[in-house]
C-alpha cells in the first residue's frame, strides 16, 4: 500500500504530517486517520504541521470521512492540540481544505501558509505546556 501521508513524531510535541502525493484510497486514507489519532495517545499538548506541498486532492468520499473524523475527535483535539499549521502552496488544495472545513469546522486554532518556515515560526509560538 502506498502511504497517503507520513507522520513524524520525532520532534514531539510538534508533529509533522507530510502528504506523499499518492492518491487517496480507502485503505491508505484510513491508515492516515488512524495514525493521526495515535498522535494523541500520550494525552500531552501538541501542535501539528501538515505539509501539503505534494498532496494530491483526496477523493470526495475521503473529504467527507476527514470531516467526520474532525467531528468525532473534536474534544480530543480541543483538549490536546494547541494548533495546526497547513503548508499549502497549491490553490486547489487550499480550496479542498475550505470544503472539508465547510463540512466540519476545524476545532482548534489553525493557519494556512505557503512556506514551511512561516508554519514553523507560528507553531513554535504556540503554548505547548
Amino acid at each position: 500500500m502506498d502511504s497517503y501521508a507520513i507522520i513524524d513524531e520525532s520532534e514531539f510535541p510538534i508533529i509533522r504530517i507530510d502528504f506523499t502525493g499518492n492518491k487517496s484510497t480507502d485503505q491508505n486514507f484510513q491508515a492516515y486517520l488512524d495514525q493521526m489519532k495515535s498522535c494523541y495517545r500520550t494525552e500531552n499538548r501538541l501542535a501539528i504541521i501538515f505539509d501539503a506541498s505534494r498532496a494530491s486532492i483526496p477523493a470526495f468520499p475521503h473529504q467527507k470521512i476527514q470531516a467526520n473524523w474532525l467531528r468525532e475527535n473534536d474534544s480530543l483535539m480541543k483538549d490536546f492540540c494547541a494548533g495546526t499549521a497547513y503548508i499549502i502552496p497549491n490553490a486547489a488544495i487550499r480550496a479542498i481544505l475550505r470544503v472539508i472545513f465547510s463540512l466540519q469546522k476545524q476545532p482548534v486554532p489553525f493557519k494556512v501558509f505557503e512556506k514551511e518556515i512561516d508554519a514553523e515560526e507560528w507553531v513554535n509560538s504556540l503554548e505547548l505546556n
